[in-house]
């Protein structure tokens, strides 16, 4: 027996949705499929969208102001004149890890008012 799907064809264009809804059924039962379409789910993209809610600040580049930048580094980060130094000099690098919005941005902007070039990450 040959397969001729024209006339397949011009038989689904003749016959009543309750008809094809019960050759749907019919399909699925004979040969153990389901004609539902899949869903997909976006658990990845809807994580990506949530707000963030820690910033590193990382100190791009010194500036002209490079004493200055140390000096702002010491007083936000606590560390002592070796290692400031050794933040700015080494630039980029991270001045402050895991800091709320205000906290970076306030850091920001202390280490910009001084000419460095800052990123939150």
């Amino acid at each position: 027996m040959a397969f001729d799907k024209d006339s397949i064809i011009a038989s689904l264009k003749e016959a009543s949705i309750t008809d094809l809804n019960d050759l749907v059924k019919a399909i699925e039962e004979e040969f153990d499929v389901s004609a539902a379409a899949p869903v997909a789910v976006a658990a990845a993209g809807g994580d990506a969208a949530a707000a963030k809610d820690s910033y590193d600040v990382e100190i791009t580049e010194s500036g002209d102001q490079k004493v200055k930048a140390i000096k702002a580094v010491r007083e936000i980060t606590g560390l002592g004149l070796k290692d400031a130094k050794g933040l700015v000099d080494d630039a980029p690098s991270i001045v402050k890890e895991g800091a709320t919005e205000d906290e970076a941005n306030d850091i920001k902007a202390k280490l910009e008012e001084v000419g460095a070039t800052v990123t939150l990450k």
